[in-house]
């Protein structure tokens, strides 16, 4: 269990993904580029297997903006997007209507 206060720190921002490509090191994840309003951020996402890159261009999604960079297989991600799955079956999650980029969620 987490508190109030901890669930609160994490900052869960909607992005707009402007351009989405395989890593170029990794057969399971994608490099994406998000729009979060005041800046774009480059995430990498294990949603390869899931998801045609040319279909998330324009897409909205849910994004952990404050989580630290990670280096993954060589290629820094600044966030996370956030997906359910049930299995094999992986769903990214967005609005259900569009928002501007960078609305915060909560």
């Amino acid at each position: 269990m987490i508190t109030i206060d901890q669930f609160r720190a994490v900052e869960l921002r909607v992005g707009t993904v402007r351009a989405a490509e395989p890593h170029p090191n990794a057969d399971r994840l994608l490099v994406l580029r998000v729009d979060l309003g005041t800046e774009e951020r480059q995430l990498v996402a294990g949603i390869r297997a899931h998801y045609d890159p040319a279909a998330l261009v324009g897409r909205q999604v849910v994004v952990v903006a404050n989580l630290e960079p990670a280096k993954l297989r060589g290629v820094e991600s600044q966030g996370m997007v956030l997906a359910a799955s049930d299995g094999e079956r992986v769903v990214l999650l967005r609005p259900d209507d569009p928002v501007v980029p960078g609305a915060v969620v909560r």
